[in-house]
Formats: C-alpha cells, structure tokens, sequence
C-alpha cells in the first residue's frame, strides 16, 4: 500500500500556501501539456488579505485555469491573450456577474450575453468597474486588452 507524500514548504514565508499547492501541480509530469483546471473550494469568504492574495495566485499562474469559489461565486481569470467564451449553467450559477480589471487599467472590452454589454469601454480602479451585470444569454463573450476577473453568483436553490 502506497501513502501520501507530505511536503515541508513551511520555510518558504514569501508565498501562500495556495501557491505553493499550485506550483506543485505545475511540475507534475504526468500533467505537462495538459489542460487542467484546478477548482480551489473556499477560497473565498474568509480574511480580506487572504482573498487577495488567492486572486494573486490567478495573476502568478495565468497560463493555468485556476477557479475560485466560495459558497457564494466563483472568480476566474480571463487573460488578455484570449478571446473567451464561457458557458453558462443556469441551473447552478448567475444571473449576477462582474468584470474587474486587475493589474492596471483596460482600454477596450467588448462583452455579449450580458444585460449591460461593453462595447470598447475602458475600465479602472478609480473608474469604471463592471459589478452588479445580469447574464441574459447562454454563452458569455468577453474579449480585453488587459487580463479581467470574471466573477458569477452562485444559485443556492
């Protein structure tokens, strides 16, 4: 019978936990070249700086599909590099949605599927930040020249 590796990263101070999970899976070989998502539950809910630092992780691994989700949304990272398509499953997530900038201000975003759509509309810190929209459609577009967050309700009925 084989057990569990445990690993000692308590030495490392400069990074969270979440990352030190994350870099892991990165270097498995046995996962190279793969599309992974990696779907982190309660990653949301608890201490602000926390939360913060869990969006950081997002930032830190672009290249990885990393969700956030807590009991009451879910947070993922859309890069710039992409144009993205996303699904949406009424039955367990929306209608509210949002699209925040992160890492600087983003000059162009166009949206569809949405109650209040973008159409080369900046967004910032400061400015405008796309909380509190409604998902109308099936599929939600988005397409930026800076990375965004998307984030979604989550339905608890």
């Amino acid at each position: 019978m084989q057990g569990t590796e445990v690993i000692d990263a308590s030495d490392d101070q400069d990074t969270t936990d979440l990352h030190k999970c994350i870099a892991y899976i990165q270097d498995l070989p046995n996962l190279k070249n793969q599309n992974v998502c990696v779907l982190v539950a309660g990653a949301l809910g608890g201490r602000f700086d926390h939360e913060v630092g869990n969006i950081n992780v997002l930032c830190r691994f672009s290249s990885m599909r990393i969700i956030l989700l807590s009991d009451d949304c879910l947070i993922q990272l859309l890069p710039s590099s992409h144009h993205h398509e996303i699904h949406i499953q009424h039955n367990v997530e929306g209608p509210h949605c949002g699209l925040i900038p992160i890492g600087g201000p983003s000059t162009s975003n166009k949206t569809t599927g949405l109650e209040w759509n973008l159409s080369d509309t900046e967004m910032r810190f400061g400015g405008l930040v796309s909380t509190s929209n409604i998902v109308k459609g099936e599929i939600v577009t988005v397409q930026s020249d800076s990375d965004l967050l998307w984030t979604i309700s989550i339905r608890k009925e």
